[in-house]
């Protein structure tokens, strides 16, 4: 163990990697070497029977003024590629309306929360190395207000090894050097704030409050209500859950742990198969992670200088081939951690039911369709909401594999979907602009 720990941390310092995102990743090692903690029985936790209500909240709370807006940074996950979708950029630069990406949106809900509140309020980006370049080419356009230079918006994600299967010791592909690292999940959020001095450079400034999320959800905003209640809280960490429906039971779910009542996240690769039927069962545990959490950084600063500098997070181990294109190559385990199981971190750590309008992520083409039609609104600051028509409930769009990539939507064309409740669209098919559509349509 001492001699593959010992090359494992080599290959990573010899990578300019920190210390943080070394010991965070032996600890995943670690965990996988000895099988400990990597399952959770459905004998260990329990439903999560309810939770405080996101509406009853900021309906009964005031709003934040500059004063704590000046001590919160934005944080988004702006890591992803989206090569589902057949992206070869970062996803964040996907156009959602007519000019206009996730990114110019997220800059544009930080700028208006600027102007309207008289505040500073920091934006952060945690690229990775595949998308860091054309993110901060973007950002030019924005170098007047400060988002152009690297060292003012930008975490980077960490790199970690993958790791021979048999061994665990890491590969080498010498014909391909870059195909012997892997990104370590979203869960580096924390090493990553800490060995880039992120994490200190905050704090130094007064800023002790964290707002993170994805960059393709544009559901997930600051809101200054909530803001001032998780301030005044106390809590070290809140997630933003919200209802799990059919379409969620694949998703990690909130549990309370039964040795001593703590909030905890389980993933599906958590689960062994003879609890897979309990773990997809919505009604029993009904609530799953919209990956929108807050987060106090003095709380997670002392948190990590207690526990040998990192957050022991549960780990998820992938098992593929060192060449996703190769069968024949070396088989490895590519580790993964989620920054949302740091709720069984925190003592006094707790949840929220968030209202779906919190939660609009595009995983696929047939969400990005909803998005670009007029079902979805979005003003001049850059928040989203659905048209009135629409009723509150999004419409269900279901496009078939034709338009599994994002070029091939271009010949669909974009109809007008706010009075639908279910689009299919089983084969080739082409709608003339704004096309009114109502109820459940099936074409193709």
């Amino acid at each position: 163990m001492k001699e593959a720990s010992s090359t494992i941390s080599e290959k990573m310092r010899a990578r300019g990697l920190s210390d943080a995102a070394i010991c965070a990743f032996l600890h995943g090692v670690e965990e996988l070497r000895q099988q400990c903690k990597m399952m959770v029985s459905e004998e260990e936790i329990s439903p999560v029977p309810s939770l405080p209500e996101w509406d009853e909240i900021v309906a009964s709370t005031s709003e934040a003024g500059a004063d704590l807006l000046n001590k919160t940074v934005v944080i988004k996950l702006n890591g992803g590629l989206g090569t589902s979708m057949g992206l070869q950029q970062a996803k964040s630069l996907l156009e959602i309306k007519p000019g206009v990406t996730f990114l110019d949106l997220i800059v544009r809900q930080v700028e208006a929360l600027r102007q309207q509140k008289a505040c500073d309020v920091q934006l952060l980006l945690m690229n990775s190395f595949s998308t860091a370049a054309d993110t901060m080419r973007h950002l030019q356009r924005y170098a007047e207000q400060g988002y152009g230079a690297a060292d003012k918006v930008q975490l980077m994600q960490n790199m970690v090894p993958k790791l021979l299967r048999d061994t665990l010791e890491p590969v080498r592909m010498p014909s391909h050097p870059e195909l012997e690292w892997c990104p370590p999940g979203h869960g580096d959020l924390y090493a990553a704030l800490a060995g880039s001095g992120w994490l200190d450079r905050l704090l130094a400034r007064g800023v002790i409050y964290a707002f993170v999320s994805n960059c393709d959800n544009l559901g997930a905003r600051v809101d200054t209500r909530f803001l001032n209640w998780f301030a005044q809280s106390g809590a070290p960490f809140v997630m933003e859950a919200t209802t799990r429906t059919a379409a969620d039971k694949k998703g990690g779910h909130l549990a309370l742990r039964k040795e001593d009542g703590q909030l905890m996240l389980r993933e599906v690769a958590q689960c062994s198969p003879e609890d897979v039927p309990l773990f997809q069962d919505i009604t029993r545990h009904r609530y799953f992670n919209t990956n929108n959490l807050w987060i106090r950084l003095d709380v997670l600063r002392d948190f990590m200088a207690a526990h040998s500098g990192m957050v022991p997070l549960p780990v998820i181990c992938n098992a593929k081939t060192a060449d996703p294109r190769d069968p024949n190559s070396p088989a490895v385990y590519q580790l993964e951690i989620a920054m949302g199981a740091a709720i069984q971190c925190f003592p006094g750590a707790q949840a929220v039911n968030v209202p779906r309008s919190r939660f609009f992520p595009v995983k696929t083409t047939g969400d990005l369709l909803l998005l670009r039609s007029d079902a979805v609104q979005i003003d001049a600051a850059g928040s989203m909401r659905l048209a009135p028509e629409c009723g509150g409930v999004a419409p269900i769009v279901q496009l078939s594999s034709d338009y599994k990539l994002v070029d091939s939507l271009q010949p669909l064309g974009v109809p007008s979907l706010k009075k639908v409740r279910h689009l299919t669209v089983r084969g080739p098919w082409s709608f003339a602009p704004d096309e009114p559509l109502e109820g459940d349509v099936e074409v193709g």
